[in-house]
């Protein structure tokens, strides 16, 4: 019921037409459109009640997260809701989220993570930003709707292998932000310059095993909306195939677009039945997360790349153009699949839990 109210309301309320004026007006993201999911209770999703959220879990957020994806929403959800609220959940004090989560589910407030510092895969020794007496310095590269947030919760170096996370306003004295076009305009990211900005700790983050542990949880959330571009893909490109002639007969009558249609459907299907298991694993806090958010970020990855790819490739010279929607969901595809880290990154983190499990066994 709730993924039929959530494509219905993006239906209607989310059109190709809304992420293609944001794309090219060069906002960071549609704030009608923001306010309204709030109003529906989506941005509280996961918060509990008593911090003023709708407390349907985080299996609701992975339903949603599939039906923004679908309609390519240019919104910050997955910056606010997978990461900075889930951030706060884990790892926040009580007057932390006391204060913030109420805001954060009325959408009132929007919140992000700041990890990265330039390329490269995440190492708590190449982290730069430190805090000093609780002022920050530092600068993130990159930052996810960096733009638009409040926000951020950043990754600061705290001796070693150690790593802190500490809350810092965006609005405050001592924070720079510059706006960065990436592959996805409708999607807005800013590098971050911190010149003795006040930061606060989030107490129950301790060491890089609290860095993982909050991406893995992202990684299962932002799975199911890269599931929901796959499949968008899958049906525009089987629209096209059955309503354009060649030859006297529907293209997609002929074997080479049956073939890269029945690749697609079966990359998404491998993808959906990876994001269930990482559902699971998110909402029953399994041993497993770990190797499940791997996977499940892997399958989706490939999936959203061949969906969109080959939607292209099926619309023919048609499908490069502007005026086709197809590059949209190339563009959302590919910003997807580098946010929190990109294929390789995530194929020698499901390699390292292999060999964690088989050694534990």
């Amino acid at each position: 019921q709730l993924r039929e109210v959530a494509r219905e309301f993006l239906k209607k309320h989310c059109p190709s037409s809304v992420p293609r004026r944001v794309l090219e007006a060069g906002g960071t993201h549609d704030p009608a459109l923001w306010a309204a999911m709030a109003g529906l209770g989506w941005t509280g999703a996961a918060i509990p009640e008593a911090y003023g959220g709708a407390g349907m879990g985080r299996l609701a957020v992975c339903v949603l997260a599939e039906e923004v994806g679908r309609a390519l929403a240019p919104v910050p959800f997955s910056s606010s809701v997978y990461l900075a609220t889930e951030a706060l959940l884990l790892y926040g004090s009580e007057a932390q989220r006391r204060d913030l989560l109420p805001r954060l589910a009325e959408g009132s407030l929007i919140g992000t993570f700041a990890l990265a510092e330039g390329p490269g895969p995440f190492e708590p020794s190449r982290l730069r930003a430190r805090v000093e007496a609780g002022r920050l310095f530092g600068a993130k590269a990159a930052v996810p709707d960096g733009g638009a947030a409040d926000f951020c919760i950043t990754a600061v170096q705290a001796g070693g292998a150690e790593v802190s996370l500490y809350l810092v306003d965006l609005g405050a004295a001592g924070v720079s932000r510059r706006a960065i076009t990436g592959i996805d305009p409708s999607r807005g990211h800013a590098a971050l310059g911190f010149e003795g900005a006040a930061a606060e700790s989030l107490p129950g983050a301790i060491g890089p095993g609290a860095i993982r542990a909050l991406v893995d949880r992202a990684a299962c959330m932002m799975a199911f909306e890269q599931l929901g571009i796959a499949q968008a893909a899958l049906e525009m490109a089987r629209d096209y195939a059955l309503s354009r002639f060649a030859f006297g007969r529907p293209i997609g009558s002929f074997q080479a677009i049956k073939h890269k249609l029945a690749d697609i459907y079966v990359a998404v299907e491998l993808a959906r039945s990876n994001a269930y298991w990482g559902a699971w694993a998110l909402d029953t806090d399994a041993a497993e997360l770990g190797l499940a958010a791997a996977t499940a970020r892997i399958a989706a990855g490939d999936a959203g790349w061949i969906a969109t790819k080959e939607n292209i490739q099926t619309h023919g010279g048609m499908g490069y153009t502007w005026q086709l929607d197809c590059h949209l969901y190339y563009r959302r595809a590919r910003l997807l699949a580098l946010t929190l880290g990109g294929s390789r990154e995530w194929k020698r983190r499901l390699i390292a839990e292999l060999r964690a499990g088989r050694a534990a066994a």
